[in-house]
């Protein structure tokens, strides 16, 4: 059973992983086996080796300009709703988020589904 505060710590420790160079820093975020959906229809990345690749295509680097705040929806067991709003700097680009994160027995994420939206775009910022 996962708590508020457990899910603001790991939402913490996401954006401090985003922002750090490589992908190590996943192994504390996401069990071994995770998985992980940028799209709640497409298939998802397996494990660390597939989600750091993932994270590695998709992020600028450890010096990407953007603010992130988010707010915790629900908590219901091992599962988490979490709203994110993203705004980057240089571009002005901006976005919505939900997560839904089902956790592990050790607090780490075991699956992990996003759905995006950018204004006047719609979900995976298509026109």
């Amino acid at each position: 059973m996962v708590d508020r505060d457990a899910v603001t710590t790991w939402v913490n420790g996401y954006e401090r992983a985003w922002r750090t160079t490589g992908t190590d820093a996943l192994r504390a975020l996401f069990t071994d086996d995770a998985t992980y959906a940028m799209d709640p229809y497409e298939e998802p990345a397996r494990g660390l080796d597939a989600i750091g690749e993932l994270w590695e295509r998709e992020r600028d680097g450890p010096d990407e300009d953007f603010t992130m705040e988010h707010r915790i929806v629900a908590v219901d067991g091992d599962t988490a709703v979490v709203q994110l709003e993203v705004h980057y700097g240089r571009s002005g680009n901006e976005f919505r988020d939900l997560w839904l994160i089902r956790f592990a027995a050790d607090g780490r994420c075991a699956a992990f589904e996003e759905w995006a939206f950018w204004p006047g775009k719609g979900h995976g910022g298509q026109d």
